[in-house]
């Protein structure tokens, strides 16, 4: 956390930065406030300078100076939604981040007058969730946390910011008599106050527990602190106590972005988009979220759980609905096998299930069978000491043998 002792001393663009937790989100903001500066053409040779100048200039300028350039920028940007250059969400997205630098710089202007002209757009894309097939192509690429990465995210529905938070000691196998491991508890954003659990598969846990057993036996030193994530080593260098292996680098979220956005082009998944269009087929990222509510919801999960699972808001149902963990877990695991991605394995976790199935009804008949089989031989026993009895009364004179 950062540690400052007022205002003055942290700065305004340091101050703006506090304010956005993500990694994810911060790089995305930093960017939109850029593209601004630039617009209204501030000089300076980074950010922070640029920054600086526009704090100056509108304490000289006064905010109506300030009013004025955000409302020529929005202007712009509306002209590009008009030649379909952008969508009307992203010009909303640019008001955020330039609302949310002069709300830390104290700088306040009629941002009504402004947000009542922009076009709203819509809430939601259209793009599709990837096939099977395509997320199976996807997982052939040469790296080998890509399967770690994919399997969690399509079977909890988890957001990428979640992965600045993940740590070893967050991920809890689940385990059931007779059937070993079924699937593992996470805990998302701990210690945060967006803090909640949620679920991911027996096929997830086993490839992130995998990942994290390669690590240590390369030489980290893993432990429930452990980032569930990690910058990859020179294997060249694990001879030598000092390299890089065991001085782990958490890989962020914006990490983990890049590596899936690479993963998709090497696959061939992702193609230079044709004019006139501003969408791949399917989100690099969100769609592993899409494709985990589409899943459950087919499969017959309830709907609101689903939502509890994905973290979000369900109305006024916040404040009364509250399953307990076993009831999730028991909804969770009714759609565990259509959220596996691996379908030999599944094909021969199923197989493994038909042989331990067959086989218990085989010790049962078994079992029966030899009851069966006691049960003759008692009543052959009992049969053979009533004979004896007879023998034994007529012998000795107490019973007439019948002629």
């Amino acid at each position: 956390m950062l540690e400052f002792k007022n205002q003055e001393e942290l700065g305004i663009w340091k101050l703006y930065l506090f304010a956005l937790k993500s990694p994810l989100t911060r790089e995305k903001y930093q960017g939109r406030i850029e593209k601004f500066f630039d617009f209204i053409k501030l000089e300076g040779a980074t950010i922070e300078e640029k920054s600086l100048n526009f704090i100056q200039k509108s304490a000289s300028e006064g905010n109506q100076w300030v009013f004025s350039n955000v409302l020529k920028f929005m202007m712009y940007q509306i002209d590009r939604v008009n030649q379909k250059e952008i969508v009307g969400s992203t010009v909303q997205n640019y008001v955020k981040s330039i609302k949310l630098f002069c709300d830390m710089a104290d700088i306040n202007i009629q941002w009504k007058k402004i947000t009542r002209g922009l076009p709203k757009g819509k809430s939601y894309a259209d793009d599709r969730i990837p096939t099977d097939e395509e997320i199976q192509k996807l997982l052939k690429y040469p790296d080998r946390r890509i399967k770690a990465i994919v399997y969690t995210m399509t079977s909890s529905g988890i957001r990428l910011g979640a992965w600045d938070y993940l740590r070893w000691g967050n991920i809890k196998p689940i385990e059931k008599e007779k059937m070993g491991i079924i699937a593992a508890k996470m805990i998302v954003y701990e210690a945060e106050d967006e803090e909640y659990f949620t679920f991911i598969s027996k096929e997830a846990f086993l490839e992130l527990n995998e990942w994290m057993r390669y690590r240590q036996k390369s030489g980290e030193l893993i432990d429930e602190n452990s980032w569930l994530m990690r910058d990859l080593w020179d294997t060249g260098a694990l001879k030598d106590a000092k390299g890089l292996v065991t001085k782990p680098k958490k890989l962020a979220s914006s990490g983990i972005k890049r590596l899936i956005e690479r993963a998709i082009w090497a696959q061939g998944l992702r193609k230079k988009l044709e004019n006139g269009k501003k969408r791949h087929p399917f989100s690099a990222i969100h769609s592993f979220r899409k494709w985990f509510k589409t899943r459950c919801e087919i499969a017959g999960m309830k709907p609101i759980n689903v939502e509890k699972l994905l973290s979000h808001s369900i109305g006024i149902s916040n404040s009364y609905y509250r399953p307990t963990e076993n009831e999730l877990l028991e909804d969770y695991l009714k759609v565990s096998d259509l959220l596996q991605i691996d379908k030999q394995s599944q094909l021969q976790n199923e197989l493994h299930q038909y042989q331990q199935k067959n086989q218990e009804e085989s010790l049962m008949i078994k079992g029966r069978l030899q009851e069966r089989d006691e049960q003759i031989n008692a009543l052959i026993k009992k049969q053979e000491q009533f004979e004896n009895m007879i023998h034994a009364l007529i012998d000795s004179g107490q019973l007439k043998p019948v002629t």
